[in-house]
């Protein structure tokens, strides 16, 4: 008898535990499962209230490799923004809902069936072939030599 307030104190505390991210942390590599193409290899999450608002305010540019995945997010504006980016809004399965090129400073988008967005440096969804439809996969960003916006992981292809 001496198990069941062991097992409830347990469940109990479970429970009541702060949750914990499915999102990985750190810098975060995505992969156009759809395309086995690469989009990002350094990708930062924003993921609470003041890192969505920031956004990418106050930089000069993003790196080829470079992006901010924000959720949820369904809609940016890059209003103050000194550069143009590419945009990839994301259902909760990480699946492609809209694309965006080259949206420069000064606009706005949106995409209401979204639960993130990636902004990523212009060019992107071009050179990666992105389109509505496809599976994106995120993972922790790895050492070895990748190269994003290719025809596959290895910087050999």
């Amino acid at each position: 008898m001496s198990m069941i307030p062991q097992r409830i104190a347990k469940a109990w505390g479970e429970f009541f535990a702060p949750r914990r991210s499915a999102t990985p942390q750190g810098p975060l590599r995505v992969l156009n499962l759809t395309r086995d193409t690469i989009l990002a290899t350094r990708l930062e999450a924003a993921h609470s209230s003041a890192t969505r608002r920031k956004g990418l305010l106050g930089r000069d540019s993003l790196l080829r490799g470079e992006g901010l995945w924000i959720a949820p997010c369904e809609s940016v504006h890059t209003f103050f923004m000194r550069f143009a980016i590419d945009l990839v809004y994301l259902d909760r399965k990480q699946q492609v809902r809209k694309v965006r090129n080259e949206v420069g400073p000064w606009r706005m988008s949106a995409c209401w069936s979204a639960h993130s967005v990636l902004e990523l440096p212009a060019g992107t969804i071009v050179a990666t072939r992105t389109e509505r439809g496809d599976s994106l996969e995120f993972a922790p960003a790895t050492t070895p030599a990748t190269t994003p916006a290719t025809g596959g992981a290895e910087s050999g292809r």
